[in-house]
């Protein structure tokens, strides 16, 4: 009889952690659920938390606490709120952990997950590209397992298994292109809200949704997969794929490209994750090819799209650049989705910071967070002068 393994989902209420307990639901034969979080959404977290049996549910905000202490009342759930209780949730004994946490508020319980070894399956790429070698080292010295969760990164994962990784010409990363791939400079000065949130293909929360519509998703999963992957910088291309059915793609030596295919349904890179190195069964879409007809690709457009650009020059200079794109770029698209400014300017506010705020050697994790505070506040004080 083979034992269950213990899953512990963060970020258990946004679109991968709905995803990831639809499989779970699935699967109750094969896993149990040890510790479930969310931010804010109290309702979403105890429901998630009873549904799956979780034996403790963690609200990031102190402040939902008596709510969710209310909701979850007589059902013998350990309950805890704060950043510390994440980090200790993150400590508590299951073999992986989905962090699915938006946004570098994730960095601490994927690293507290990490040093106590266990499997984590990595939907927070903000992870990755704030603090990526000091993760990686971390990993090592830990004996970690780091499986990707991004549909393209997953995808990068499953062709390279069992495969000589240092014999890669160049790793193609697809790109729907988003809801504007189509649109000009002029149109696009002029996107509301309820327009860049609505992507063609996936269903997403809100600010990887903003994210995919500027593309500055494609070029923080760009420095992700320089991290994840042994391959230069300049061997990473991204190529636009609008029906987003190849997720990625692998080059080799010979000029072989090996790629791998599948609807555009979260759950399919979810279940791999957890259940690596088998696979298990799961009620995604099945690909019609004679439906689909044809395959689209097109090269990438960085004028339209500057947040590509710019993911570029953060991967090529190094150091806490990264780290500025990414908080610069979060603040700016919380300002985005609360009308305080137009869509082209979450790029051009990211471009602004990195020039003013530049690059410094990378030393530490606490230089990470001390790094991606001064660079909030440096972003709201540059969008209030702006305003």
């Amino acid at each position: 009889m083979t034992l269950k393994k213990s899953v512990s989902v963060f970020g258990v209420t946004g679109s991968i952690g709905a995803s990831t307990v639809d499989v779970l639901k699935s699967h109750t034969d094969k896993y149990v659920v040890e510790a479930v979080t969310a931010h804010r959404n109290v309702d979403a977290l105890a429901r998630a938390a009873i549904e799956l049996g979780a034996k403790c549910a963690v609200i990031g905000d102190p402040s939902c606490f008596a709510d969710l202490r209310d909701a979850l009342a007589g059902k013998g759930i350990e309950i805890a709120a704060g950043e510390d209780a994440l980090i200790e949730a993150a400590e508590r004994p299951s073999d992986i952990v989905i962090a699915a946490i938006v946004g570098a508020a994730g960095l601490k319980p994927t690293l507290a997950a990490i040093r106590r070894g266990a499997r984590i399956g990595l939907a927070n790429k903000e992870t990755l590209v704030c603090a990526g070698a000091l993760m990686t080292a971390e990993i090592s010295r830990h004996g970690a397992t780091l499986i990707p969760v991004d549909s393209e990164h997953s995808a990068i994962f499953q062709v390279l298994e069992d495969r000589e990784e240092m014999r890669i010409d160049r790793i193609l990363l697809t790109a729907s292109g988003g809801p504007f791939r189509e649109w000009s400079l002029k149109d696009m000065q002029s996107v509301t809200r309820v327009q860049a949130l609505a992507h063609p293909n996936w269903e997403m929360g809100a600010k990887i949704s903003i994210d995919s519509a500027t593309m500055m998703n494609k070029g923080l999963e760009l420095i992700e997969a320089w991290h994840l992957f042994p391959v230069a910088e300049e061997q990473i291309e991204i190529v636009v794929h609008p029906q987003s059915v190849v997720h990625s793609m692998v080059e080799y030596p010979d000029g072989s490209v090996l790629a791998q295919l599948g609807s555009p349904d979260m759950r399919t890179p979810i279940a791999y994750a957890l259940s690596w190195p088998d696979r298990i069964k799961v009620d995604a879409p099945r690909l019609d090819f004679a439906t689909i007809g044809r395959l689209n690709f097109e090269a990438p457009d960085t004028n339209r799209f500057p947040a590509l650009r710019l993911a570029r020059q953060a991967l090529q200079e190094g150091g806490t650049l990264p780290t500025v794109l990414n908080a610069a770029n979060e603040v700016a698209v919380e300002a985005f989705l609360n009308d305080r400014i137009g869509f082209l300017d979450i790029a051009g506010t990211v471009e602004k910071v990195m020039t003013r705020l530049g690059s410094e050697p990378l030393t530490s994790l606490e230089q990470v967070f001390e790094t991606d505070e001064m660079v909030r506040r440096e972003t709201s004080a540059c969008l209030v002068s702006a305003s």
